[in-house]
């Protein structure tokens, strides 16, 4: 990732007579941006599954709930190179592999489950976009859709061409898979919410 900066270093010196010379650095600093960019989803970005009692959910396996999906767009002023990404807010709570967003925790300290993350229907410029994933911080890149805090998500010209590509518009579907703990791991005396929580950001290249 590169940012453009600028960073201008002012020297003030004072030096009376017979005394050993001082000094202060006054540091200007900034940035210029590429394109501006401005991401949005959909349905405010809030999946509610309602009540789920717990009688109905698995005992000694994992419970799926329904798959759900919400848009997301990205508009930005002119082709710009940029990837996605997200934040778990509720990082070291998740039931499921060490990628996928947690949920919460019980009130004695149990996790509930855990929500993973992809991109469908990907449609970048008017065209069908072709998706591609680094799991390295963007020092090789492999066709995939899956949108996580451990991979940077961006778009290439086709499956083959394997870097990113500039893009002004970008349409798609985020598809939330979203998996509970067995019963028979976790305390229940009380309604307990799912708390998942994330951000989606967008970062320049």
């Amino acid at each position: 990732m590169h940012t453009f900066a600028s960073r201008l270093i002012f020297t003030l010196l004072l030096a009376p007579p017979a005394f050993a010379a001082s000094s202060m650095d006054l540091a200007v600093r900034g940035s210029i941006t590429p394109n501006a960019c401005e991401p949005l989803i959909g349905g405010e970005g809030t999946i509610d599954y309602g009540k789920m009692s717990f009688a109905t959910l698995n005992p000694d396996h994992h419970t799926a709930l329904p798959a759900q999906t919400m848009p997301i767009s990205v508009r930005c002023e002119g082709p710009t190179f940029f990837t996605l990404t997200t934040i778990d807010n509720r990082a070291g709570t998740s039931a499921n592999h060490e990628h996928w967003h947690g949920l919460g925790l019980t009130p004695d300290g149990e996790k509930i489950g855990g929500a993973a993350f992809h991109l469908h229907n990907a449609v970048a410029d008017g065209a069908p976009a072709h998706l591609i994933v680094s799991w390295d911080g963007g020092m090789s890149w492999a066709p995939d859709n899956v949108l996580s805090s451990a991979t940077l998500t961006a778009i290439s010209a086709s499956n083959t061409d394997l870097v990113p590509a500039a893009v002004k518009d970008l349409d798609a579907d985020i598809g939330v898979l979203t998996h509970l703990v067995p019963t028979d791991r976790i305390t229940l005396t009380d309604e307990v919410p799912l708390d998942g929580y994330a951000t989606v950001q967008l970062s320049y290249l």
